[in-house]
């Protein structure tokens, strides 16, 4: 009886681990953008070497591009030089070494992770890399996928190949379906906090159970996405019929016999019954509650109903609650904010956008609070603007900008100011992830919409039931 990732594994295996070397593991398919592989490529260069799969490799512009529209596409330059050489240098890269790339203008261009994806790349069985830890967003898909460092992206360009040891596994078995107002994120955000950011360390987390077969392909990947915030090498759900349907359109998926042949093969990869798994837990779906975090790192997180913990002499968290100004023992219920930020490969796709919608539809979010709405990919944001959402947020007076990772990171123009407070559906709530000094709260769309309504963090289920 094996699991699903010993299946893949085992596949993928070039050479077999031993007691002193790691395996040789094969990859499917190799995701590039512009700020982890200048060096990478400079080392081929350097070398004499060539990509040895380009067919097997996509590049595309995603954490530094701008997302002003006069930026993309009016022809103002890029604000920031360290970002405009990013990109000038990735255009470079890839006409040198003839992979393909979506560029700045590029109507197929987005968020690394959204494009994969959107696309029809992101395939069961696949093992997919990037050089970016969110990587494991491609996991709902039934891959293994992980992050890799800029030295490991030179390896996949030369050879297709990594030297890996594979991870334990790790079931996250979740009973019972999620409650209205309740999304994917805050189901994330739950198992974050059971496990804690280090949980996963060395696993491959698989999840399973009737919360996680209900979610649609968009709230699976919002899971699978935050697997590295739980330690964990790399997140996954088993495909199944949601999969097929979602990947059957996609323009790069497989077409006629061979579409059918590929969904036989990828209806075996589900872990067997009986396999056994490293380490397991189980949680109660039905229980979860919309969840925001209020520290330092993705792992400080409460209910929205919930109350900031008491510090019990821990050096780390209370450095953690100086730098966000909170106090243990107060709500984070009613907490003023200044920002909204709405995207991200956590939540940038369509589905995250309707929802936000849903609640902003014929409001206005509350005097003093910036809300920035991105789309994940430029497909996307066509889309939203056809049913008419681009609209809705710029009625309720938020900013709708072109694709791009935005305010998830602070690199390229898109920050929160210094001591201020954002409420972003992105996955990450490090110290100056956002900017140098701003506190970020980490949340739902469906929360972010509400907060951004009421100036204040709010549990969405109070506007969704009045």
């Amino acid at each position: 009886m094996k699991t699903m990732l010993q299946k893949i594994w085992e596949r993928h295996e070039v050479v077999p681990e031993t007691a002193d070397t790691p395996a040789v593991l094969y990859v499917d398919l190799h995701l590039v953008h512009e700020v982890t592989s200048p060096q990478a490529f400079s080392v081929l260069r350097e070398q004499g070497m060539k990509v040895r799969r380009p067919d097997l490799t996509l590049a595309t512009m995603d954490h530094s591009t701008p997302t002003r529209t006069e930026q993309v596409f009016g022809g103002a330059p890029i604000a920031i030089a360290s970002a405009a050489q990013q990109i000038a240098q990735l255009e470079k890269n890839c006409a040198e070494f003839g992979v393909e790339l979506l560029n700045l203008r590029s109507e197929l261009r987005g968020i690394v992770h959204i494009i994969g994806p959107e696309l029809g790349l992101s395939q069961p069985g696949k093992t997919v890399v990037c050089g970016d830890s969110h990587t494991s967003t491609h996991g709902a898909f039934g891959a293994l996928a992980f992050g890799i460092g800029t030295t490991e992206v030179g390896h996949v360009l030369a050879t297709q190949c990594l030297l890996q040891r594979r991870p334990k596994t790790f079931a996250i078995n979740v009973s019972n379906r999620l409650a209205a107002g309740v999304s994917a994120k805050d189901l994330i955000l739950a198992i974050i906090g059971e496990i804690g950011v280090s949980g996963g360390t060395g696993h491959v987390l698989e999840y399973r159970g009737e919360a996680v077969r209900a979610l649609t392909m968009e709230e699976r990947m919002t899971v699978c996405n935050m697997s590295i915030e739980a330690g964990a090498r790399a997140g996954m759900i088993a495909p199944d019929d949601t999969t097929f349907d979602y990947l059957q359109s996609r323009p790069r998926a497989p077409k006629g016999t061979e579409w059918q042949r590929r969904v036989a093969e990828w209806r075996a990869l589900p872990s067997d019954a009986g396999a056994r798994f490293d380490r397991e837990v189980t949680l109660d779906g039905e229980r979860i509650e919309p969840m925001i975090t209020y520290g330092t790192h993705p792992g400080m997180v409460t209910p929205i109903s919930g109350h900031i913990p008491a510090t019990r002499g821990d050096a780390v968290f209370d450095k953690a609650l100086a730098y966000m100004g909170f106090q243990a023992g107060e709500p984070i219920r009613n907490q003023p904010i200044n920002v909204v930020f709405i995207g991200s490969c956590t939540n940038g796709r369509l589905e995250d956008l309707r929802a936000a919608a849903s609640l902003l539809r014929g409001q206005h979010i509350a005097r003093g609070v910036q809300m920035l709405v991105v789309p994940g990919s430029q497909q996307i944001k066509k889309a939203a603007e056809a049913e008419g959402l681009d609209t809705i947020f710029r009625d309720a007076g938020a900013e709708w900008r072109e694709s791009g990772c935005s305010m998830c990171i602070g690199m390229n123009g898109d920050n929160v100011a210094s001591g201020q407070y954002s409420v972003s559906t992105s996955n990450r709530n490090f110290e100056g992830r956002q900017g140098p000094g701003a506190r970020t709260l980490l949340a739902s769309p469906l929360t972010a919409a509400a907060s951004a309504i009421r100036g204040r963090v709010t549990d969405p289920r109070e506007l969704l039931n009045g």
